[in-house]
């Protein structure tokens, strides 16, 4: 049995789990948070990005056994206390997603930009969001999104 923390929560791993299932099939397939999603597989179009220890990483190619003891954030709890965080909100007024697929990965990447970078410039986003693909491109719409958060 192995013990993470997730979105402020201790949830348990049944003996079912390898230590090497990567952490987006846990957090979907045994805990039930599906906000995270397959794209890739190799950790290269960001859709399965999800906060540990306050890092972007995706989820896709990490082994739940290196998430032990460190908080994991999904964007199923970024949002607090019933409140939605300010890039959510913001995602919403400029109207970004038009399938929505990558979008929790998209907000999940730029939340913790913005966490070292609170004033970014438009070359700090850019650079951030490169690794976040976006098949409809929405990127001018995420963009904007992102500077109207801060």
């Amino acid at each position: 049995m192995m013990r993470l923390q997730v979105n402020g929560e201790e949830r348990v791993i049944g003996d079912d789990v390898t230590p090497d299932t990567p952490l987006l099939w846990v957090l979907r397939d045994n805990l039930g948070l599906v906000g995270a999603k397959y794209g890739c597989g190799i950790g290269s179009c960001g859709a399965c990005t999800v906060h540990v220890d306050g890092k972007a990483v995706r989820s896709c190619t990490l082994p739940v056994s290196q998430v032990a003891g460190k908080p994991v954030t999904t964007i199923e709890g970024l949002a607090r206390d019933g409140k939605l965080h300010p890039l959510q909100v913001a995602w919403i007024e400029n109207d970004v997603p038009q399938c929505g697929y990558c979008q929790a990965g998209q907000i999940m990447n730029a939340a913790a930009m913005l966490k070292d970078k609170p004033k970014p410039t438009d070359a700090d986003i850019r650079g951030a969001m490169t690794g976040n693909i976006c098949r409809c491109g929405c990127y001018v719409r995420i963009h904007s999104a992102i500077l109207e958060s801060v």
